[in-house]
């Protein structure tokens, strides 16, 4: 693709340099900007370097407009006498084919232009547009020009005319595309795009569908016989790791005694009330008591203690409290 571009940004001077060709007139820089020059009636300029393709833009700022023709090429030939020309007159856009120098307006929108308007013509196929300022004002479709590589400008000479900021280039669409490297069966449409499927890996039983879809169960690794559910279902006990005899329960339960350390006979006791006695100072084995019958008051009582005996002695009965003595 091909491109072109000037901003005319250099010193004054009568010279464009070598990106352009002076089909017509002298051109020349004044303060950044480029000049057609004056009164020397319509005058040509021409890009040196051709485009590409025929489908190609150009365009140009026109700084200072006047009432004189104020106009970009497209498709042009080297001396600009065929191609598209979109051009300002003063009072209105006109787009022109033009072949062997015959113009034939295409297209007309009518409007002055303005300082600082951006004129575009661009060509692709039969199909030709201009823009001001970046919007498109007129597009029809005309064949009189199918080829031609050359841009530029046309233009009065009346004096004030400044242009500033040209541009040009090839378009994406008219590009030649290059050879394909496979080419693909086209797949018909029946409400959705069906896509190519790969190679099965490995064949597959279809599976009949009843309600749910069934699914291959993998072998059995183990048969299990089926139980019987009476109420609640049975499990299986594990085997008894003792065996225990049942304890029937009458009244309440027996725990066992352990084995008695001695046997004590209770006695009965005669006689009237007994004092409280002290603590005792040592223990004493109980001595049975023989004899017959109640103990008179007054009456002698042999009592025969061995040893280890009691620290007390006992005198005869009699009425009152009881006298104890010191221990003997």
């Amino acid at each position: 693709m091909a491109s072109f571009s000037d901003d005319f940004n250099r010193a004054n001077s009568s010279d464009l340099g070598a990106g352009w060709v002076e089909v017509s007139g002298d051109w020349s820089i004044i303060s950044n900007q480029l000049s057609p020059g004056v009164d020397t009636g319509t005058v040509i300029l021409r890009a040196a370097g051709a485009m590409d393709s025929a489908d190609h833009y150009a365009q140009v700022t026109i700084a200072t407009p006047a009432v004189a023709s104020l106009g970009v090429w497209c498709r042009g030939n080297s001396n600009i006498s065929t191609g598209y020309l979109f051009r300002n007159d003063g009072a209105s856009w006109d787009l022109f084919s033009v072949v062997s120098s015959t113009f034939t307006v295409i297209g007309t929108y009518a409007v002055a232009a303005a300082p600082g308007d951006v004129a575009k013509v661009q060509a692709v196929g039969n199909v030709i547009k201009a823009f001001v300022n970046g919007v498109e004002r007129i597009s029809v479709v005309n064949t009189a020009v199918t080829s031609g590589t050359a841009v530029g400008l046309r233009s009065g000479t009346v004096s004030g005319i400044r242009y500033d900021a040209f541009t040009a280039a090839d378009l994406t669409a008219g590009a030649t595309l290059g050879v394909s490297s496979s080419v693909e069966a086209a797949q018909s449409l029946t409400g959705t795009k069906t896509a190519a499927l790969p190679p099965a890996v490995a064949p597959e039983t279809a599976q009949p569908v009843t309600g749910a879809k069934i699914s291959t169960l993998d072998p059995a690794t183990a048969s299990e016989a089926a139980q019987a559910l009476a109420g609640t279902k049975t499990s299986t006990l594990g085997t008894v790791g003792a065996i225990e005899a049942a304890q029937p329960l009458g009244g309440s339960k027996s725990a066992t005694l352990g084995t008695a350390i001695e046997t004590a006979t209770a006695h009965s006791l005669i006689g009237s009330k007994t004092a409280a006695l002290v603590p005792a100072q040592s223990v004493e084995q109980a001595r049975a008591l023989t004899g017959s019958g109640p103990v008179e008051p007054g009456a002698d009582i042999d009592i025969t203690v061995g040893a280890p005996h009691s620290p007390w002695s006992i005198g005869a009965a009699h009425d009152g409290g009881w006298e104890v003595g010191a221990p003997c």
